[in-house]
């Protein structure tokens, strides 16, 4: 499952609930050998960030349930996809 829709509301909910800033501390390489074990959870949290694109309020309530771990994985993801996509756009 991938991300969809509007990154920056996926990121204005993680940096709202600050989760932005303490990902950027973090070893990423260290951190993602632990996702498959987390790997249901990050499924599922793709999927609330892609039908709640359109309530910030509402993606917010729904990430608070998440662990600490699935909410950096999530942060990490976003931020891959932000540096794909403005790649492709140097591009063109």
């Amino acid at each position: 499952m991938y991300l969809q829709g509007n990154l920056q509301v996926m990121f204005d909910a993680l940096y709202n609930m600050g989760v932005i800033d303490p990902v950027l501390e973090l070893d990423w390489t260290k951190e993602l050998e632990d996702i498959n074990d987390y790997m249901d959870d990050f499924i599922q949290i793709i999927g609330i960030v892609n039908s709640k694109q359109h309530n910030l309020d509402e993606m917010i309530k729904a990430l608070e349930s998440f662990d600490k771990k699935t909410l950096n994985f999530l942060a990490m993801e976003v931020a891959r996809e932000f540096a794909d996509f403005h790649s492709r756009e140097d591009l063109h």
